[in-house]
């Protein structure tokens, strides 16, 4: 995820002991294949221009599962969550997975519940016929001081207990920052996973995003084992101009300096991962839309 993508998604707005809290479809799933979805950031200009017609090209290259991007005043794209749902049916495509940022507007403190807002996502997400609620961003005002960072850790958990209630589970995407910025002397991503309930916040390991922090992913699967329920699909290589102001950008599966598939491969094997998110933000020239029915078909030869 990008600084663009950032401002995009701003302006819109042990898993052992988890596993009895997931959907059964969900279970099911990861007991058979996991499942290989694409993030619509990916094709994000062509998504904003035709919407129903990118995703029948994405039906068409044989993606079974998408992870939305945007969500914003109860409409997905420009369609409300029913009208959304009945244009992925249609085209046989799922929606397991979205991303909408929950930030400090969306929790009233004096109250100690969320906002109507937050409460609509939540509940357009589940119509819309969503497993996951996945916040991408941790608002850098949130990440200042351990006091107020363990506190909206709690409501991580909140989110998760609401999100619960109709079926599904919150859950937080990483960036760079997690890797890079620390309270008490600790990673911030670790702090995440330390302070979270695992039963109720899952997280989505970005393997890509880590990497202009110095995170390896490898690492970090072998360091919370069974934590990593879903994961975003990435390669890097290096560049002059890379995302989120570093000296990489995200490529073609298996064209970068990423072990792409040890990766996916350790996740299905002891992260815990069962849904699989391609995400290529930047394209070296290539149309997005080729690029990922190319990583579609690099998806495929790994056998996921």
């Amino acid at each position: 995820m990008s600084i663009s993508r950032r401002s995009f998604l701003l302006q819109g707005s042990l898993a052992v002991a988890g596993a009895a809290f997931l959907p059964k479809g969900l279970l099911a799933a990861n007991a058979a294949k996991p499942l290989l979805g694409i993030q619509l950031y990916s094709i994000r200009e062509d998504m904003k221009k035709d919407p129903s017609g990118t995703l029948k090209q994405l039906a068409a290259m044989g993606y079974k599962n998408v992870e939305h991007a945007g969500y914003s005043k109860r409409q997905f794209y420009g369609y409300s969550a029913k009208e959304f749902k009945k244009l992925l049916d249609d085209l046989g495509l799922l929606m397991p997975s979205g991303h909408t940022v929950m930030g400090k507007q969306h929790w009233d403190a004096a109250k100690k519940d969320f906002t109507d807002e937050w409460k609509y996502t939540v509940e357009d997400a589940a119509i819309v016929g969503q497993h996951y609620v996945i916040s991408p961003w941790l608002d850098e005002s949130l990440r200042k001081n351990y006091d107020d960072f363990k506190a909206y850790m709690d409501v991580f958990n909140r989110s998760g207990a609401l999100c619960k209630k109709s079926g599904m589970k919150f859950g937080y995407h990483n960036h760079d920052f997690e890797f890079s910025q620390q309270l008490n002397g600790r990673k911030i991503f670790d702090l995440i996973l330390q302070n979270t309930d695992p039963s109720l916040v899952a997280q989505q390991l970005d393997i890509g995003n880590m990497y202009h922090a110095g995170g390896i992913a490898l690492d970090i699967i072998k360091q919370y084992p069974g934590r990593f329920e879903l994961m975003h699909v990435k390669d890097e290589i290096k560049t002059d101009k890379g995302e989120m102001g570093g000296k990489y950008e995200s490529t073609v599966l298996g064209k970068g300096i990423i072990p792409v598939k040890e990766v996916i491969d350790l996740g299905k094997k002891a992260g815990g991962t069962h849904h699989f998110i391609v995400e290529q933000e930047s394209y070296q020239g290539q149309a997005p839309l080729d690029a990922v029915k190319e990583d579609l078909a690099v998806m495929k030869k790994w056998g996921y």
